[in-house]
Formats: structure tokens, C-alpha cells, sequence
């Protein structure tokens, strides 16, 4: 190391004969330099998605007027938008993790489905309906507990196994409802759910509670930590101390328990429990989780990216529902923005790999 670059890391000055570096602040170029990076970074990230979202609200406005503006239609979209948004966060902490879930859509179809049987149901009636909670959040947890040890232990594929549950789990839903549509009739469960607080529906605020928790579980936390560097390098993860294997079934055991959040808030919303629910969830998620910033391959991860992720999806289909297109058309219009999105994550890892 030269002297130069020992005094700078040190924090002294030059010595004698020493050139006096520049300050990049001093010149339009340095100003240039800190400005693509900002935006390169998670605020332009973040200010794009903003921007996307803001678009999509013109567009309604424009092709639906009143009917997309009024706060009943804007608390739909975010009524909407809360399930799906609360897997969406456990999936942001698995695939920042390095690793893909496919089953959640499954999981929370059976974690509703167990949790509304008649059984399930009288006992929550006999002692107190977080009965019905518990038993969701059990289900999902086992699940990614599942999930998490045969793809950290059993050395399986993420992909495989998780293919596997959702067969699995989809299958044992249907086999306990045989098929059939469980209502619920816990009404202080119900009254609790689909209620509000202040004007805000209690789904919302669930979503944006997760939400927060998530943001500080990853970014003020030492498991955050540990979840970015077993994405980045699972082998330097290891060498650095870190129990990787254990922390990858952590993972996969937090979204299980997301899904269970997630069935709970569908119950409430569609009064029912069935085998059918959560269809094609692991698509919506996956596609907000990349859509927010989240890379694929893992090390990188971002709460915030994947809220306006949710939104914007939501807003988009909201947007198509309202102006009578089919649902074809909304799932080539999705295919589009997820390939550019990758397309772009592409661009800007190509970009800020050294070489």
C-alpha cells in the first residue's frame, strides 16, 4: 500500500512530497458521479417505482375517472393488496436468502382450510377465536419448516421441493375440505378482521405492521445481516461463522408463517376457508419481490421495493378490472414488466461489476 493511500485510509494528511487528493464534491464531474450513483442506487430504485406507480394512477384517472379516484376503490386496491403483500415479504427475506419458494399460494390455501374445519371452528366458538390464528400461523410455519430442512439439510433444490409442497399442500387441502368451501361462522373472529380502525381497515394495518417489522428485521437487525451474506456468498457466510444451513430453514419457516398471516386475512376477507385459495400467489409475489429490487441471485433485498412492488401490481389490475379487460390481457401485461425488470437488474449488476 502506498503511503498516499495509508494516509488517506487513516484519516491523516499527505506527508512531504505527497500529492493532495482531489475532492471529487469540488467538481461537476464528482457532483455527476454522486448523482448516478444515488440513483443507481435503492432511492432511485425506489423513485422509479414511485414514478411506475404514479403513472399507473394517471392511467386510471384518465380511462376511469371517478370510479378509480373514490377512497372506496382506493381501499379496495389496498384490501387487495395486504394479503398478497404480507407473503410478498417473507418471500423477499427467502430470495434475498438465495433461495425461491413456489408453494406459499398452496400453503396458504391449506393453513385457511385447516384452520376453518368444523373442529377447528366449534373449539375457537368454546374458548376464543385466536384459536383459529394459532392454528394458521402452525400450519404455515410446518410448512416452511418442510421446506427449509429438506432444501438445507436434505441438499434438495429449492425449486424441486417447493414444487413438491405445493402439490403436496394444495392436495391435503383439498382432501380435509373435501373439496368444499368452509365458511366461517366465528363471528367475533369475522368482527375483528373486517373491521377498521380510525377509517384504515385492520387488513391494511396488518399488512403495513409486517411490513415494518420486515424492514427493520433486514436492515437493523444482525438476522438481516446474516440473510444478506448467506444470499451473497453462502461460503464466505460460513467461514465468517454464520450456521448457514439453520438460517436458510429460518427463512423458509418465516414465510411459512407469513402464509399463515396471509390465510388468516383471507378468511376474514372472504369469509371462507378453501382449497382453492391463494391460486397462482407464488407468481404475484415473486414478481413484486423482483419488481421492488430484490436480485434473484440472492444478497440483495429491499422491504420498501417490494410494498410499491405489491402496489403496483394491485393498481394494475385494479386498473384493468375497472376498464373491463380480460384477465389474459393483465397476465401478458404482468409477463412484460417482470422481463424488464430482470432486464434491468441485469443491466445495473453488469454495470456495477468492476473489470
Amino acid at each position: 500500500m502506498s503511503l498516499q493511500a495509508s494516509a488517506v485510509e487513516s484519516g491523516g494528511q499527505p506527508g512531504p512530497g505527497e500529492d493532495v487528493p482531489e475532492k471529487k464534491g469540488s467538481s461537476g464531474g464528482g457532483f455527476r458521479s454522486r448523482a448516478t450513483d444515488l440513483l443507481s442506487g435503492s432511492a432511485g430504485r425506489n423513485l422509479g417505482l414511485v414514478i411506475a406507480l404514479l403513472l399507473l394512477c394517471l392511467i386510471g384517472l384518465i380511462t376511469a375517472g371517478d370510479r378509480f379516484a373514490n377512497v372506496d376503490n382506493m381501499m379496495t386496491v389496498l384490501r387487495l393488496a395486504s394479503v398478497i403483500g404480507v407473503v410478498s415479504v417473507g418471500m423477499t427475506f427467502v430470495i434475498t436468502g438465495g433461495g425461491i419458494d413456489l408453494s406459499v399460494g398452496a400453503i396458504v390455501a391449506l393453513a385457511s382450510v385447516w384452520a376453518t374445519t368444523l373442529a377447528t371452528q366449534t373449539m375457537a366458538t368454546d374458548v376464543h377465536w385466536i384459536l383459529m390464528v394459532t392454528t394458521a400461523l402452525a400450519v404455515g410455519a410446518g410448512c416452511g419448516l418442510v421446506n427449509g430442512l429438506l432444501i438445507a439439510y436434505g441438499r434438495m433444490a429449492a425449486f424441486i421441493v417447493t414444487l413438491a409442497m405445493l402439490a403436496a399442500a394444495r392436495g391435503l387441502a383439498e382432501l380435509i375440505a373435501d373439496k368444499k368451501t368452509q365458511v366461517v361462522t366465528v363471528g367475533p373472529f369475522l368482527d375483528f378482521f373486517r373491521g377498521s380502525l380510525l377509517g384504515v381497515p385492520r387488513l391494511v394495518i396488518i399488512f403495513a405492521l409486517v411490513a415494518v417489522a420486515g424492514w427493520i428485521l433486514l436492515n437493523r437487525t444482525a438476522y438481516g445481516r446474516r440473510t444478506l451474506a448467506v444470499g451473497g456468498n453462502p461460503e464466505a457466510a460460513r467461514l465468517a461463522g454464520i450456521n448457514v444451513k439453520r438460517h436458510q430453514t429460518s427463512l423458509y419457516v418465516l414465510l411459512g408463517v407469513a402464509c399463515g398471516i396471509a390465510a388468516v386475512m383471507l378468511m376474514a376477507r372472504t369469509t371462507a376457508g378453501t382449497s382453492t385459495h391463494g391460486t397462482l400467489y407464488e407468481l404475484d409475489a415473486i414478481a413484486a419481490v423482483v419488481i421492488g429490487g430484490t436480485l434473484l441471485s440472492g444478497g440483495r433485498g429491499t422491504i420498501v421495493g417490494t410494498v410499491f412492488g405489491v402496489l403496483i401490481f394491485t393498481t394494475l389490475t385494479n386498473v384493468f378490472t375497472l376498464n373491463n379487460l380480460d384477465t389474459s390481457t393483465q397476465a401478458v401485461a404482468k409477463g412484460a414488466i417482470i422481463v424488464i425488470a430482470v432486464l434491468l437488474q441485469q443491466r445495473v449488476a453488469a454495470r456495477s461489476t468492476p473489470g
